[in-house]
């Protein structure tokens, strides 16, 4: 998006007149609308800006000019990162006659050294908007530089400059950038910083790049027996020794872990396209975890880099159950292998592409592949080796698939009885699936008969079923028990599902393996899916908490330039693509205002098809185990009592300006 942000603004008479529109400039867009650049103003959101200066940072080390980095937490809400690196430029940048570099990168939105790829070979800043949007949203910012054995300095107030660079004087043994800021109050209102939450950021950090050394600090009011005041990482193991850290002593199908580094090959103009790291163990008697990274930034919700690691080693199991007469090996999935498995990936690329600003999730389609041949080799050579090892692996991977095979195939006797059994009758408007394909079975509730139709026709009729329902079901949190009873669309969901509801509901009894939430990318769609998600978490509590549950993401618009098209799921997503791919092209925008207006193959390609869609599982995540809290949450938003809802809203609606809720 470019630095300008237009916004519509009636005038006092209800005219829309050039008067109405409202040029943003500078980083103003950014405290306007802050869930677009880091994805809310919670608790999450406030720690990702430690996190975008500590990524500049790191770029520094992983490039070569930087061994050391410090982080320090002071009272009053303030974070300080330091690097021994090259320092940001301070000369007067030739584009912006009067200012030094280093104002405008912190006052710029899209400024920065590593769109070109000359001053960072790979990095985890991409968009130029990293430091600018933390000095935007702090009250307080001040960047100091020790550059050519000169220091540097100037403060900065909400994203503008409250005085010029200063020249402090020589400083011989000194080098590197400090940034130091206390984010603003009219964005993030009273939330603090959590020591604990950024110790465990410093020290990953120092894990994800085996050549520096980071040093943590933080007030004494501030430290804890978790959280000490100071503490030094160096990890020369890198990865193994985070994962050794993980097991901690326990039991493993394999005495050793497959751990390993890779450079990839170089590209087509001789540069090198980077490197993966990875460690992981398979334990015994409990289960594991995953971590996923790219250019040393968290991507948890996984992505390409993740997907050539779930191929290689699901293809080298196959081919090593294959070698050692196992024929069986050759219905592994890639969840037979890594479900329960320790598992860390670390991977550097130039010119990643991640899903948003925040980079949950990495989208670069070179980084499956990339992966998938650098580790293929590796765990071929793992396997192999010591046969012994392998074969422990591979019959412990083989335990997992045969009681998959079974928990499906039950589900299936279930299902088919369910069919044919005269007396639990499907819904009418039920468009089942066959159940004969490999694939496991899915179940996706749409929002009326024109959805529907284009759904039954996108869907791949062996494994996934079609419920339309007819727009806003019964809010179950606010209705009796026999207005539940008596409700049609509740009925018909709950004889679909099969299971049965509240203390009589048994997730073994489920009918499909997944039952999809697909409703219009609005508001109404939200709406829906609200009451949708209201009525499993009170009816069929378990099928949440079994992980069977998730939502669709259909996109809202498509840009199409010449024979490129991409499909946008909000109006960030666009900017963004706007930005990126189609960055200086003429883009034809449309906008879906549902799924009935979405043909077939549109539907299938962004929304159904497996292989190219995105879900998010609803689950009820660790801290919110006890189901009561939630329940309370619930009740509160959804209850009869509106009153409830309306202190909710005023107190909480500066979170929601861009926010997608796990509930």
């Amino acid at each position: 998006m470019s630095d300008d942000l237009f916004e519509n603004t009636p005038t006092s008479s209800g005219d829309y007149d050039a008067s109405s529109i409202e040029v943003l400039e500078g980083l103003e867009p950014v405290r306007r609308r802050p869930g677009m650049y880091i994805g809310g103003t919670d608790d999450r959101a406030l720690h990702h800006l430690v996190a975008e200066v500590l990524d500049n940072a790191m770029d520094e080390a992983v490039a070569g000019h930087a061994s050391r980095i410090e982080i320090r937490l002071d009272e009053g809400n303030k974070v300080t990162v330091s690097d021994n690196g090259r320092g940001i430029p301070v000369a007067e940048h030739p584009k912006y006659p009067g200012k030094s570099t280093l104002e405008v990168i912190l006052t710029t939105l899209h400024s920065g050294g590593k769109f070109s790829g000359k001053a960072y070979a790979t990095s985890g800043g991409l968009h130029g908007v990293g430091v600018s949007v933390v000095n935007a949203l702090s009250s307080d910012t001040r960047v100091e530089v020790a550059r050519d054995k000169t220091l540097y300095a100037q403060e900065f107030a909400k994203g503008h400059p409250t005085g010029k660079l200063q020249e402090l004087g020589p400083t011989p043994n000194r080098r590197g950038t400090t940034v130091s800021f206390v984010p603003d109050t009219e964005i993030f209102g009273d939330r603090k910083f959590n020591p604990k939450r950024l110790f465990k950021l410093a020290r990953s950090k120092a894990y994800l790049f085996a050549g520096v050394e980071i040093r943590w600090k933080c007030a004494d009011r501030l430290a804890s027996e978790e959280v000490p005041e100071e503490a030094v990482f160096k990890f020369p193991g890198g990865l193994a020794d985070h994962l050794a850290e993980q097991i901690n002593g326990r039991e493993c199908v394999t005495s050793q872990p497959f751990a390993g580094s890779q450079d990839f090959p170089e590209g087509e103009d001789g540069s090198q396209q980077g490197r993966v790291e990875w460690a992981i163990a398979w334990p015994l008697f409990s289960d594991g975890s995953t971590s996923w990274y790219c250019n040393t930034v968290p991507t948890p919700d996984g992505g390409t880099h993740e997907q050539g690691l779930r191929a290689a080693l699901t293809k080298s199991l196959r081919a090593f159950g294959d070698l050692t007469g196992v024929k069986k090996s050759k219905d592994l999935t890639a969840d037979d292998v890594m479900v329960g498995a320790e598992v860390m990936l670390s991977v550097f690329i130039r010119d990643p592409q991640f899903q948003s600003q925040t980079k949950d999730r990495l989208t670069s389609p070179e980084a499956a592949k990339l992966v998938e041949n650098a580790v293929r080799d590796h765990f071929d050579h793992f396997l192999t080796d010591n046969m012994d090892r392998g074969k422990a692996l591979l019959g412990q991977v083989m335990e997992r698939m045969d009681e998959r095979l079974r928990r499906k195939q039950e589900r299936e006797v279930k299902r088919k009885t369910a069919t044919n059994a005269k007396k639990l009758r499907l819904p009418g408007k039920l468009t089942d699936c066959s159940g004969e394909g490999d694939g496991e079975t899915e179940l996706f509730i749409v929002e009326g008969d024109s959805a529907g139709g284009s759904a039954k026709q996108a869907r791949d009729r062996k494994t996934q079923a079609i419920l339309p329902i007819r727009g806003k079901i019964l809010n179950v949190a606010s209705a009796t028990a026999d207005k539940i009873r008596a409700n049609s669309e509740i009925a018909d969901l709950s004889l679909a599902m099969g299971c049965g509801t509240r203390k009589d509901c048994d997730p073994e009894n489920l009918r499909y393996d997944r039952i999809i939430i697909m409703t219009d990318a609005d508001v109404d769609g939200a709406h829906i899916a609200t009451l949708l998600m209201t009525f499993f978490f009170q009816e069929m509590p378990e099928v949440v908490r079994g992980g069977h549950l998730y939502l669709a993401q259909p996109p809202l618009y498509r840009l199409t330039a010449g024979k490129e098209s991409r499909y946008a799921r909000d109006d960030a997503h666009r900017a963004e693509l706007e930005e990126t791919v189609f960055k200086g092209k003429k883009v034809e925008v449309s906008r879906f205002k549902g799924l009935g207006e979405m043909n077939p193959a549109q539907l299938r390609e962004t929304t159904m098809n497996p292989d190219t869609r995105s879900l998010i599982r609803i689950t009820l995540p660790a801290e919110f185990e006890q189901r009561a809290v939630v329940k309370e949450l619930v009740d509160q938003l959804m209850g009869r009592n509106p009153e409830h809802r309306f202190n909710f809203i005023q107190n909480n609606a500066g979170e929601f300006d861009r926010e997608m809720i796990d509930a």
